[in-house]
């Protein structure tokens, strides 16, 4: 009798235990195979997390920085800043870095950051998305631009 409680205890612990996929991917087919590149999926994520309302920037301060230099130069601001993607074959795992405007609930912005990199990735790769860790790096304060421009202006020239 104490096999049979055993046995009962086994299979309750199975139940629990969560089942892996296996239902087929678009990417994996018996006529081949179609590899999707970190860089694409790094782009579309950042440019679905820059599309929610209450994200200012997206890096941390180090990128931010190189950012503003790429800027000064003429340079484009970079779709994959703050972004960073694990990808498999059929999964995908983000982290992202953001920096918010002040007053946003923190919370519903990051859930809001993540239902939407979500949906693009999985929708535009067919990728199963994993996880999305959001790290918010800085909170924009309104007028931090032109406080800034103002003490670059009012500095002038170092030598003459």
């Amino acid at each position: 009798m104490a096999d049979v409680g055993a046995m009962n205890k086994t299979k309750t612990e199975e139940a629990s235990v969560p089942r892996a996929r296996t239902q087929e991917s678009a990417l994996v087919t018996p006529r081949g195979t179609t590899t999707i590149d970190s860089v694409v999926v790094t782009k579309i994520a950042g440019l679905a997390a820059r599309e929610v309302s209450g994200v200012y920037e997206m890096g941390g301060g180090t990128a931010r920085a190189l950012g503003a230099v790429r800027g000064m130069v003429g340079g484009e601001r970079s779709a994959t800043q703050g972004v960073a993607v694990e990808v498999g074959e059929r999964q995908a795992a983000i982290d992202i870095d953001l920096v918010v405007e002040y007053g946003v609930a923190i919370p519903d912005l990051a859930n809001g950051v993540r239902k939407n990199v979500i949906s693009a990735v999985e929708r535009l790769c067919g990728l199963e998305v994993t996880e999305v860790n959001i790290r918010v790096d800085d909170v924009h304060l309104p007028g931090q631009e032109k406080e800034q421009e103002r003490s670059e202006t009012e500095e002038g020239p170092r030598v003459e």
